[in-house]
């Protein structure tokens, strides 16, 4: 499972170990910390939340068989998650992740935590160990390579500035002393455009 601000940066093998999926562990996802709220979905006689993954749906690589029996009670457990006022305050844009993590545990299924799976710039700064970029932070920068984030920057990409159409082909470099993983990130969008026919056309 990948999601449409993934950029694959090279080829990836399966990472999973038969029955065992792989996933990328979010440092924002915490089971334990959240004891109470998941109890409600995830009872005791299950065990302790511990086994429950620090994880999202994505990036995931894991058997179909598997994902049959989870998606379902991903599906319902999220139902109830945003049903439950306490828990969808809590847990916001990231409840379905804590969804698919929940259901992954009530079957069973324990991943194992890739760290290397993916980067999210600009918080890591280098590419040449990952898999996929995940371009879900906004990058801004002064031109002299100084990160400025949450506020807009003198050189920025940040693909909420493409709500409404697509990103032009040749977007600007970022200015030198900027992460190589953000120089890499634009460099891939900007070989992308060029090669997809009628990008043009589009905007």
């Amino acid at each position: 499972m990948a999601e449409p601000d993934h950029i694959f940066v090279k080829p990836l093998p399966n990472l999973a170990h038969g029955e065992e999926p792989a996933a990328f562990p979010f440092f924002y996802i915490k089971p334990t910390d959240n004891e109470k709220i998941l109890r409600k979905f995830f009872p005791e006689e299950k065990g302790p939340v511990s086994n429950i993954d620090p994880i999202g749906n994505s990036p995931v690589i894991i058997q179909k068989a598997q994902l049959e029996k989870i998606a379902p009670t991903w599906m319902n457990v999220s139902l109830k998650m945003k049903e439950d006022v306490e828990t969808d305050k809590a847990f916001g844009w990231v409840l379905e992740m804590y969804a698919y993590a929940v259901a992954s545990a009530l079957h069973g299924v324990h991943h194992s935590l890739q760290k290397d799976f993916m980067i999210q710039p600009p918080w890591d700064a280098k590419s040449d160990n990952t898999f996929i970029i995940h371009y879900t932070y906004g990058c801004d920068y002064s031109l002299k390579g100084e990160l400025t984030y949450g506020k807009i920057g003198e050189w920025r990409f940040d693909k909420r500035s493409y709500l409404r159409s697509p990103p032009p082909r040749n977007l600007s470099l970022p200015p030198p002393g900027v992460p190589e993983s953000v120089a890499t990130l634009v460099k891939m969008v900007n070989e992308a455009t060029a090669n997809i026919v009628g990008w043009d056309d589009e905007i």
